[in-house]
This record gives structure tokens, sequence and C-alpha cells, in this order.
């Protein structure tokens, strides 16, 4: 009973909340939930990753489950993501504590290590926006559900995630994904989704323990993490068909970029100065971000030769399986 605290309550509150973008846009928790709990001021950035990790090994593995049930993943794509994840993301946190064993730099350490991966999950998923333009428009995707898997490509795209998600918690869902629709973009939305979250199990799962073996468990920050988290998933599973999906997707981008600069503040990178923190800075790139993304995404729409503004939506983007109808290719065609 002594758990039952505000600080309680505000995990919870996190969890839920982080939970219900999860089930709406299927993006990875650890993008929001990790900067969450650092603000939240909880717990070193070794004890918020080791919880956000065991978190969500645990409200994964039903998606998973559920894909893996409906026939969705490919799974020997995901098998070879998993030889080159697992074992990555295991030995990244000992690569980290390595560098020291004072636990105020461990902190400053994993904090930059966060803030930048951040806003690479920003960077990569408009990117996956460009691509899937540049797909729509060239006319050329052809639809694979079972392409011949590129070994050597997806084991270092395991890899590479492996390391990021043991560091930093960010990554499995966010930069592998962009990964695997670069290098496979016949996969279908539903094939391609399964196929992140089930590799994406054993990888927070290889993760977590690795953390738990160098930090161990703040039970008093997983549980609430839990509860919170599992309803949120599935209620935005459940609202998802009804959320324009849009407006949510565009908001993650700037929620990352913000707190990807606001965490990097946080721990004094020298850059932003390591005497003062700089909240109209963050609050301006947050505002800078959300005026002008739209804008440069408009020109570059108008680059591949559709309006500024309109259909295909970013819904649609985000499906490879979209393609414009008729109608709408004479509209944008203006023909």
């Amino acid at each position: 009973m002594d758990w039952i605290t505000v600080t309680f309550f505000s995990i919870l509150a996190a969890g839920f909340f982080v939970g219900i973008v999860v089930g709406l846009t299927g993006m990875g928790g650890g993008a929001l939930m990790t900067p969450a709990l650092l603000f939240l001021g909880v717990g070193e950035a070794a004890t918020v990753v080791t919880a956000d990790l065991t978190a969500a090994a645990i409200y994964k593995t039903g998606g998973a489950i559920v894909h893996k049930r409906e026939g969705s993943p490919n799974m020997q794509l995901a098998k070879w993501l998993m030889i080159g994840s697992i074992p990555m993301a295991l030995l990244g946190p000992h690569l980290v504590a390595a560098f020291t064993d004072d636990s105020d730099q461990l902190n400053y350490v994993l904090i930059i290590c966060i803030g930048f991966a951040l806003l690479l999950a920003a960077a990569t998923y408009a990117l996956r926006l460009y691509v899937n333009l540049q797909r729509v428009r060239s006319g050329t995707h052809v639809h694979n559900d079972d392409p011949t898997v590129r070994i050597v490509p997806t084991l270092l795209v395991g890899m590479l995630g492996g390391l990021l998600v043991g560091i930093t918690s960010v990554g499995s869902g966010s930069v592998i994904m962009i990964a695997l629709l670069m290098l496979y973009p016949g996969l279908s939305a539903v094939r391609l989704v399964g196929t992140d979250l089930v590799q994406a199990v054993p990888l927070v799962m290889a993760a977590a323990i690795s953390n738990i073996f160098l930090h161990g468990i703040d039970w008093t920050i997983l549980i609430p993490l839990v509860i919170g988290s599992v309803p949120g998933t599935i209620l935005g599973s459940l609202l998802a068909p009804r959320v324009p999906q849009s407006f949510i997707r565009r908001g993650i981008v700037v929620v990352l970029t913000m707190s990807g600069v606001a965490l990097l503040d946080k721990s004094g990178w020298p850059p932003l100065g390591e005497d003062e923190t700089h909240p109209f800075l963050i609050a301006g790139i947050g505002l800078a971000t959300l005026v002008i993304l739209p804008i440069v995404w408009g020109f570059l729409r108008k680059r591949q030769g559709l309006p500024m503004f309109g259909s295909p939506t970013i819904a649609q983007l985000e499906d490879p399986e979209y393609r414009p109808g008729v109608v709408g290719m004479k509209r944008v065609d203006g023909s």
C-alpha cells in the first residue's frame, strides 16, 4: 500500500495515454514512454529504460500472438532480424556500462543516447512517409508478402535496432520499421506491422533481461506502467478505425522532436549549454516543427506532381497496398 502514491498514479496515467497512442498508431511505446517517465522524474535513466523495456515485453506479446494467429508475420524475415538484434540487445547495455561505473555519468550518457534516438525516430518516420510518397507516384510498387530475404542487410538492420533498443528502449517500432519498408517495399501493411511486432517481442525481452541484470528492476515503476499500458493499448486499438491517423502521427513527430531536444537540454549537452535549460527554445522548436513540417511536406508532394495538400493522405501513404484510383489520378494530374 506504500506504493499507492501520486507518483504511482502519474506513471499509471502516462502508461495509459502512451498505450492509447501505441494502439492507435502502431508505433513503439519506447519513443514516447521513456521520455514521459524521465520528465516525471520517477527515476534515473537506467531504471526508467529497464522498466519501460520490461513493460513493453508484456504488452507487445499480446499483439504479437494475435498477429501470429492471423498469419500476418513473415517468420523467415523475423527470424533473421532476431538473429541480428537479440545478441546486440543483450550486449548494448553492457557496452554503455563499460564506459563508466559512475551512476551520474551513466545517467548522462543514457539521456544523451535517448535524446538522439528520439530525433532519429522522428526523422525515420518522416523518411518512411517520403518513401511511400515516391512509391505511390512511381507506380512501380509490386505487392510481395514473401520476398527473398536479403540476409546481410536484414542482419545489419537487426543489429542496429538491437543495439539502439538495448541502450535506449527506442527503435523497435520506428527505426526497424522504416528499414524494413525500404528493404522490402512489397510487404503489405499488415505483414509489415506483424513482422515488426513478432521480432520486437524477443528483442525487448533480451534488452530487458540485460538491463535487469545490470540495474535491477524497480517494481514501483513497472507495476503501474503495466496496469496503465495494457488497457491503454487495447483501447487505442479499438479507437484506431475511428480516429484520423494523419493528425495523430504528425503530432507524434512533433512530440518526438521536442522530447529529443528537451532530453539533450536536460542532460546539459554542451551545444545547448550545461548550466541552464532552454524551455523557450524547446517550445520554439515544437512550434516551428508544427508549422514548417506541413509546408515542407507540401513542397515535397508538389515535386512529385501532387497538390500540396489533399489526397493521398498520410494514412494512405503508410499502406503499401494503396493505389490511387482512376478518379484520384485525374484529379491529381489535372487531366
